[in-house]
C-alpha cells in the first residue's frame, strides 16, 4: 500500500509538471478589444457668450441676447468622421432642434461644417463656406425689406452649398450651388423630401423652405417663413 501511495504521488507530480509546462508552452491568448463606445450627439446647451454673437447680433433685433441659446453637438462630417459643432438658436427652438440633428446624426447625415454666424462677415460668405447655422439677425436674402426668421432664432439653414436658395429675382444663393438645382443628383449633403431630415423636422412641426414657388432647399423654419 504504500509503494502504491508513494507512485501515485510520483504520477500526480508528474501529471501535474506537464500540465503546467503545456500550459506555459501553449499560444499566447489575448483577450478581446473592447468594442468602440457608440457615438453620440453630445449636445450641451448653454447662455450665449457675447463673443458668439458678433456681428449676428445689432440693435433692433426682435430677441434680446438672454432668449438665445448656444447649442454645441456632433456632427457627421462629408470625410465620415464627427466634428463638433456649434449654433446660436431661441430658446424655445432647442427642444425640436435637438430632436432633429439627433435624427441626423443617427442617420449619418453629412454636414460641411456647423460654426456661429459671428465667425463669418456676412451671410454671403457664410453660405459661400457651405455653413450650416440658426439664428442671425439680418432680412430676407434678396430681399432687404424684410426681416428674415433667423433674426428671431427659429429658423436654420442646412448645408446651403448642396441645398441653394433661388429668390423672388432667380438669383441662386450661394452660387456655387447651382449644380445642385439638379435635384435628380442625390448628392450626399443635399435634402429631399421624404428623407430623414425632412421627416425629422416635420415631426417636429417644423417647415421645409424646399416647398416653396421659390425653393429654398436649405431653410427649414418653426413658422414656415
Amino acid at each position: 500500500m504504500r509503494h502504491t501511495t508513494a507512485a501515485a504521488c510520483v504520477t500526480a507530480t508528474l501529471c501535474a509538471a506537464a500540465l503546467a509546462c503545456s500550459t506555459q508552452a501553449g499560444p499566447t491568448r489575448f483577450q478581446a478589444r473592447p468594442a468602440d463606445p457608440p457615438a453620440l450627439l453630445s449636445a450641451r446647451v448653454t447662455a450665449v457668450p457675447a463673443e458668439k454673437l458678433g456681428a449676428s447680433y445689432r440693435k433692433g433685433c426682435p430677441v434680446p441676447p438672454e432668449r438665445l441659446r448656444l447649442i454645441r453637438m456632433n456632427q457627421w462630417g462629408f470625410d465620415g468622421r464627427i466634428h463638433a459643432g456649434e449654433m446660436v438658436v431661441h430658446e424655445n427652438a432647442v427642444r425640436p432642434l435637438l430632436h432633429v440633428f439627433r435624427r441626423a446624426f443617427d442617420a449619418r447625415f453629412p454636414i460641411r461644417r456647423m460654426r456661429v454666424m459671428a465667425q463669418y462677415r456676412d451671410d454671403s460668405e457664410a453660405m459661400a463656406d457651405d455653413n450650416t447655422s440658426a439664428f442671425n439677425c439680418r432680412p430676407v436674402t434678396g430681399d432687404p425689406r424684410l426681416l428674415s426668421q433667423h433674426a428671431w432664432g427659429d429658423a436654420v439653414d442646412i448645408n446651403p452649398v448642396e441645398n441653394p436658395y433661388v429668390d423672388v429675382h432667380g438669383v441662386v444663393h450661394p452660387p456655387k450651388g447651382r449644380p445642385h438645382l439638379r435635384r435628380s443628383l442625390n448628392q450626399p449633403g443635399q435634402i429631399h423630401r421624404g428623407d430623414a431630415i425632412t421627416a425629422a423636422f416635420r415631426e417636429v412641426g417644423w417647415r421645409w423652405g424646399g416647398r416653396w414657388a421659390n425653393r429654398d432647399y436649405q431653410h427649414f423654419s418653426a413658422n414656415g417663413e
